[in-house]
Protein backbone atom coordinates (compact mmCIF):
# COMPACT_ATOMS: atom_id res chain seq x y z
CA UNK A 1 0.00 0.00 0.00
CA UNK A 2 1.67 3.69 -0.41
CA UNK A 3 1.56 5.78 2.62
CA UNK A 4 -1.18 8.10 1.88
CA UNK A 5 -4.02 5.12 1.59
CA UNK A 6 -2.62 3.79 5.05
CA UNK A 7 -3.03 7.13 6.32
CA UNK A 8 -6.83 7.45 4.58
CA UNK A 9 -7.53 3.91 5.93
CA UNK A 10 -6.00 4.35 9.55
CA UNK A 11 -8.41 4.79 12.73
CA UNK A 12 -5.79 6.09 14.60
CA UNK A 13 -2.51 7.64 14.93
CA UNK A 14 -0.13 5.15 13.27
CA UNK A 15 3.55 4.57 13.96
CA UNK A 16 6.30 4.17 11.60
CA UNK A 17 10.24 3.34 12.40
CA UNK A 18 13.33 4.99 9.92
CA UNK A 19 16.53 2.24 9.93
CA UNK A 20 19.62 2.30 8.74
CA UNK A 21 21.15 -0.47 6.26
CA UNK A 22 23.46 -2.29 7.55
CA UNK A 23 27.68 -1.12 7.09
CA UNK A 24 29.56 -2.79 4.11
CA UNK A 25 30.85 -6.08 4.79
CA UNK A 26 28.21 -6.85 7.74
CA UNK A 27 24.67 -9.14 7.43
CA UNK A 28 21.27 -8.31 7.83
CA UNK A 29 20.91 -9.94 10.87
CA UNK A 30 21.09 -7.21 12.87
CA UNK A 31 18.83 -5.40 11.34
CA UNK A 32 16.49 -8.09 11.44
CA UNK A 33 16.54 -8.38 15.18
CA UNK A 34 16.08 -4.53 15.54
CA UNK A 35 12.78 -5.09 13.00
CA UNK A 36 11.74 -8.09 15.44
CA UNK A 37 11.40 -5.80 18.38
CA UNK A 38 9.16 -3.42 16.11
CA UNK A 39 6.80 -5.79 14.58
CA UNK A 40 4.47 -6.04 17.61
CA UNK A 41 3.67 -2.27 17.45
CA UNK A 42 2.38 -3.10 13.45
CA UNK A 43 3.97 -0.40 11.61
CA UNK A 44 2.91 0.24 7.83
CA UNK A 45 6.09 0.93 6.67
CA UNK A 46 9.71 1.16 7.45
CA UNK A 47 11.67 3.93 6.06
CA UNK A 48 15.36 2.63 4.78
CA UNK A 49 17.81 5.84 4.44
CA UNK A 50 20.78 5.84 1.48
CA UNK A 51 24.22 7.43 2.29
CA UNK A 52 25.35 8.72 -0.09
CA UNK A 53 29.39 7.92 -1.61
CA UNK A 54 32.59 9.97 -0.44
CA UNK A 55 36.14 10.59 -1.75
CA UNK A 56 39.24 9.09 0.07
CA UNK A 57 42.33 8.99 -1.13
CA UNK A 58 44.34 5.63 -0.61
CA UNK A 59 48.30 5.43 -1.06
CA UNK A 60 49.15 2.74 -4.37
CA UNK A 61 52.79 3.99 -3.91
CA UNK A 62 55.39 5.90 -1.87
CA UNK A 63 54.03 9.19 -1.94
CA UNK A 64 51.41 8.38 -4.59
CA UNK A 65 47.77 8.34 -3.70
CA UNK A 66 44.32 7.20 -5.59
CA UNK A 67 41.16 8.94 -5.30
CA UNK A 68 38.77 6.33 -4.88
CA UNK A 69 34.92 6.17 -4.36
CA UNK A 70 33.48 4.34 -1.32
CA UNK A 71 30.07 4.04 -0.07
CA UNK A 72 29.75 2.85 3.63
CA UNK A 73 25.84 1.67 3.68
CA UNK A 74 25.08 0.31 0.26
CA UNK A 75 22.18 -2.39 -0.47
CA UNK A 76 19.27 0.16 0.11
CA UNK A 77 17.14 -0.75 -2.80
CA UNK A 78 17.99 -4.76 -1.61
CA UNK A 79 17.14 -4.33 2.07
CA UNK A 80 13.62 -2.96 1.05
CA UNK A 81 13.18 -5.75 -0.88
CA UNK A 82 14.37 -7.97 1.72
CA UNK A 83 12.14 -6.04 4.46
CA UNK A 84 8.72 -6.33 2.21
CA UNK A 85 9.69 -10.10 1.56
CA UNK A 86 10.41 -10.62 5.47
CA UNK A 87 7.77 -9.08 7.10
CA UNK A 88 5.02 -8.00 4.64
CA UNK A 89 5.65 -4.60 5.25
CA UNK A 90 5.98 -1.97 3.48
CA UNK A 91 9.74 -0.37 3.14
CA UNK A 92 10.10 3.07 1.77
CA UNK A 93 14.00 3.71 0.48
CA UNK A 94 15.16 6.86 0.82
CA UNK A 95 16.14 8.44 -2.78
CA UNK A 96 18.76 10.84 -3.25
CA UNK A 97 20.08 13.73 -5.91
CA UNK A 98 24.07 12.91 -4.60
CA UNK A 99 26.34 10.53 -6.48
CA UNK A 100 23.25 9.74 -8.96
CA UNK A 101 22.85 10.27 -12.62
CA UNK A 102 19.45 10.55 -13.95
CA UNK A 103 20.05 7.19 -15.23
CA UNK A 104 21.34 5.87 -12.68
CA UNK A 105 18.11 6.92 -10.28
CA UNK A 106 15.80 6.00 -13.43
CA UNK A 107 17.63 2.50 -13.35
CA UNK A 108 17.16 2.67 -9.63
CA UNK A 109 13.29 3.31 -10.37
CA UNK A 110 12.96 0.90 -12.28
CA UNK A 111 14.22 -2.28 -10.35
CA UNK A 112 11.99 -0.66 -6.99
CA UNK A 113 9.31 -0.69 -9.51
CA UNK A 114 9.93 -4.59 -10.66
CA UNK A 115 9.96 -5.38 -6.56
CA UNK A 116 6.69 -4.15 -5.74
CA UNK A 117 8.11 -1.38 -3.92
CA UNK A 118 6.26 1.90 -4.54
CA UNK A 119 6.89 4.13 -1.91
CA UNK A 120 10.04 6.55 -2.56
CA UNK A 121 11.43 9.65 -0.10
CA UNK A 122 12.76 11.78 -2.65
CA UNK A 123 15.56 13.85 -0.88
CA UNK A 124 18.76 16.35 -2.30
CA UNK A 125 20.96 14.58 0.66
CA UNK A 126 23.75 15.97 1.89
CA UNK A 127 27.08 16.79 0.79
CA UNK A 128 29.89 14.62 0.66
CA UNK A 129 32.23 15.07 4.03
CA UNK A 130 34.93 16.19 1.90
CA UNK A 131 32.99 19.20 0.48
CA UNK A 132 32.05 22.46 1.99
CA UNK A 133 28.88 22.17 0.05
CA UNK A 134 26.25 19.97 -2.17
CA UNK A 135 27.63 19.15 -5.11
CA UNK A 136 25.48 17.10 -7.43
CA UNK A 137 26.52 14.59 -9.94
CA UNK A 138 27.37 15.49 -13.36
CA UNK A 139 24.28 14.68 -15.04
CA UNK A 140 22.76 14.42 -12.15
CA UNK A 141 19.43 15.92 -10.20
CA UNK A 142 20.39 19.61 -8.91
CA UNK A 143 17.61 19.43 -6.27
CA UNK A 144 15.28 17.49 -4.58
CA UNK A 145 12.29 19.11 -6.86
CA UNK A 146 13.86 17.68 -9.57
CA UNK A 147 13.93 14.15 -8.60
CA UNK A 148 10.12 14.32 -7.75
CA UNK A 149 9.83 15.88 -11.34
CA UNK A 150 11.57 12.71 -12.64
CA UNK A 151 10.05 10.10 -10.54
CA UNK A 152 6.65 11.74 -11.58
CA UNK A 153 7.33 11.46 -15.21
CA UNK A 154 8.40 7.91 -14.98
CA UNK A 155 4.52 7.22 -13.40
CA UNK A 156 3.12 9.62 -16.48
CA UNK A 157 5.06 7.28 -18.69
CA UNK A 158 7.94 9.48 -19.66
CA UNK A 159 11.52 7.92 -19.14
CA UNK A 160 14.90 9.82 -20.03
CA UNK A 161 14.89 8.22 -23.68
CA UNK A 162 12.75 10.15 -25.72
CA UNK A 163 12.43 7.57 -28.12
CA UNK A 164 10.65 5.14 -26.06
CA UNK A 165 6.61 4.77 -27.00
CA UNK A 166 4.07 3.21 -24.71
CA UNK A 167 6.55 3.54 -22.01
CA UNK A 168 5.26 1.22 -18.91
CA UNK A 169 3.74 3.74 -16.38
CA UNK A 170 5.53 3.80 -12.50
CA UNK A 171 3.37 4.41 -9.23
CA UNK A 172 5.22 5.70 -6.96
CA UNK A 173 3.86 7.88 -3.61
CA UNK A 174 6.57 9.98 -3.35
CA UNK A 175 7.24 11.47 0.30
CA UNK A 176 9.38 14.29 0.33
CA UNK A 177 10.97 16.05 3.96
CA UNK A 178 9.73 19.64 5.71
CA UNK A 179 11.57 21.30 8.10
CA UNK A 180 9.77 22.59 10.85
CA UNK A 181 12.92 24.93 12.24
CA UNK A 182 13.64 25.61 8.51
CA UNK A 183 16.42 23.96 6.02
CA UNK A 184 19.45 25.14 7.16
CA UNK A 185 20.40 26.53 3.44
CA UNK A 186 17.09 28.39 2.73
CA UNK A 187 16.86 32.19 3.36
CA UNK A 188 13.93 31.95 5.59
CA UNK A 189 10.85 29.94 6.41
CA UNK A 190 8.80 31.36 3.75
CA UNK A 191 11.57 30.84 1.15
CA UNK A 192 11.96 27.63 2.45
CA UNK A 193 7.72 27.03 2.52
CA UNK A 194 8.05 27.75 -1.42
CA UNK A 195 10.66 25.48 -2.30
CA UNK A 196 8.39 22.72 -0.44
CA UNK A 197 5.19 23.86 -1.96
CA UNK A 198 6.71 23.31 -5.89
CA UNK A 199 7.58 19.60 -4.50
CA UNK A 200 4.07 18.98 -3.98
CA UNK A 201 2.87 21.20 -7.47
CA UNK A 202 4.72 18.77 -9.09
CA UNK A 203 3.07 15.51 -7.72
CA UNK A 204 4.55 15.20 -3.92
CA UNK A 205 1.98 13.47 -1.75
CA UNK A 206 2.97 13.63 1.77
CA UNK A 207 5.77 15.25 4.19
CA UNK A 208 8.03 13.95 6.89
CA UNK A 209 9.76 16.59 9.11
CA UNK A 210 13.55 16.54 10.47
CA UNK A 211 13.61 15.59 14.29
CA UNK A 212 12.04 18.48 16.41
CA UNK A 213 12.28 18.36 20.06
CA UNK A 214 9.87 20.83 20.54
CA UNK A 215 5.79 20.35 19.55
CA UNK A 216 4.88 23.61 19.34
CA UNK A 217 7.40 24.32 16.41
CA UNK A 218 5.50 21.41 14.92
CA UNK A 219 2.26 22.85 15.29
CA UNK A 220 3.25 26.21 13.77
CA UNK A 221 5.10 24.42 10.92
CA UNK A 222 1.55 22.94 10.14
CA UNK A 223 -0.60 25.95 10.36
CA UNK A 224 2.40 27.72 8.26
CA UNK A 225 2.10 24.80 5.53
CA UNK A 226 -1.49 25.07 5.31
CA UNK A 227 -1.78 28.65 5.39
CA UNK A 228 0.45 28.13 2.09
CA UNK A 229 -1.40 26.14 0.37
CA UNK A 230 0.35 22.89 1.17
CA UNK A 231 -2.53 20.32 2.17
CA UNK A 232 -0.85 17.04 2.13
CA UNK A 233 -0.53 14.44 5.31
CA UNK A 234 2.56 16.14 7.72
CA UNK A 235 3.94 13.07 9.76
CA UNK A 236 6.42 14.13 12.23
CA UNK A 237 9.80 13.10 12.82
CA UNK A 238 11.13 12.79 16.16
CA UNK A 239 14.07 10.72 17.99
CA UNK A 240 14.72 11.12 21.81
CA UNK A 241 18.48 11.99 22.96
CA UNK A 242 20.04 9.21 24.95
CA UNK A 243 23.44 11.09 25.06
CA UNK A 244 24.74 13.72 26.46
CA UNK A 245 27.24 14.97 24.11
CA UNK A 246 23.85 15.16 21.27
CA UNK A 247 23.00 17.97 23.19
CA UNK A 248 25.66 20.06 21.02
CA UNK A 249 25.99 17.38 18.33
CA UNK A 250 22.22 17.42 17.64
CA UNK A 251 21.93 21.22 16.85
CA UNK A 252 25.06 21.45 14.96
CA UNK A 253 24.47 18.60 12.71
CA UNK A 254 20.67 19.19 11.98
CA UNK A 255 20.13 22.35 12.76
CA UNK A 256 17.53 21.81 15.25
CA UNK A 257 17.26 23.54 18.83
CA UNK A 258 17.22 21.56 22.19
CA UNK A 259 14.69 23.25 24.40
CA UNK A 260 15.49 24.73 27.49
CA UNK A 261 13.67 22.72 29.65
CA UNK A 262 14.98 19.26 28.15
CA UNK A 263 18.77 20.70 28.62
CA UNK A 264 18.53 21.65 31.97
CA UNK A 265 17.03 18.32 32.69
CA UNK A 266 20.04 16.72 30.58
CA UNK A 267 22.71 18.56 32.45
CA UNK A 268 20.96 17.26 36.20
CA UNK A 269 22.11 13.56 34.29
CA UNK A 270 25.50 12.05 36.12
CA UNK A 271 25.61 9.55 33.14
CA UNK A 272 24.38 8.73 29.77
CA UNK A 273 21.87 6.06 31.07
CA UNK A 274 20.07 8.86 33.28
CA UNK A 275 20.30 10.95 29.73
CA UNK A 276 18.45 8.10 28.19
CA UNK A 277 15.88 8.08 30.37
CA UNK A 278 15.26 11.71 30.38
CA UNK A 279 15.43 11.73 26.48
CA UNK A 280 12.86 8.57 26.54
CA UNK A 281 10.58 10.18 28.97
CA UNK A 282 10.43 13.57 26.65
CA UNK A 283 10.42 11.63 23.57
CA UNK A 284 7.05 9.61 25.11
CA UNK A 285 5.42 12.96 25.88
CA UNK A 286 6.27 14.25 22.53
CA UNK A 287 4.25 11.40 21.09
CA UNK A 288 1.32 11.41 23.19
CA UNK A 289 0.71 15.51 22.35
CA UNK A 290 1.35 14.58 18.51
CA UNK A 291 -1.74 12.06 18.83
CA UNK A 292 -3.78 14.37 20.28
CA UNK A 293 -2.91 17.08 17.72
CA UNK A 294 -3.91 14.56 15.35
CA UNK A 295 -0.87 14.18 13.54
CA UNK A 296 -1.55 11.02 11.15
CA UNK A 297 1.82 9.26 11.93
CA UNK A 298 4.47 9.64 14.57
CA UNK A 299 8.05 8.30 12.51
CA UNK A 300 10.95 7.60 14.83
CA UNK A 301 14.16 7.72 14.26
CA UNK A 302 16.00 4.63 15.90
CA UNK A 303 19.41 4.68 14.77
CA UNK A 304 19.11 1.06 15.75
CA UNK A 305 18.62 1.67 19.20
CA UNK A 306 15.65 -1.52 20.05
CA UNK A 307 15.15 -1.00 23.66
CA UNK A 308 14.56 2.61 23.74
CA UNK A 309 12.28 2.40 20.71
CA UNK A 310 10.22 -0.53 22.99
CA UNK A 311 9.70 1.67 25.79
CA UNK A 312 8.78 4.16 23.70
CA UNK A 313 6.04 2.52 21.59
CA UNK A 314 4.94 0.56 24.73
CA UNK A 315 3.90 3.69 26.81
CA UNK A 316 2.06 4.97 23.90
CA UNK A 317 0.56 1.86 21.78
Amino acid sequence: MKVTEHIAAAKKTLISFEVLPPLKGKGIEKLYNLLDSFMEFKPPFINVTYHRSDYIYRKVEENTFKKVVVRKRPGTVGICAAIQFKYGVDAIPHLICGGFTKDTTEDALIDLNFLGINNVLALRGDAMHSEKSFSPEIGGNDYASDLVEQIINMNKGVYLAEELKNAKCTDFCVGVAGYPEKHAEAPNMKADLKYLKHKIDLGAEYIVTQMFFDNQKFYDFVKACREFGINVPIIPGIKPITKRKQITSIPRIFKVDIPEALEEEIEKCKTDEDVAQVGTEWCIQQSKDLIDFGSPIVHYYTMGRASTFQKIAKAIY
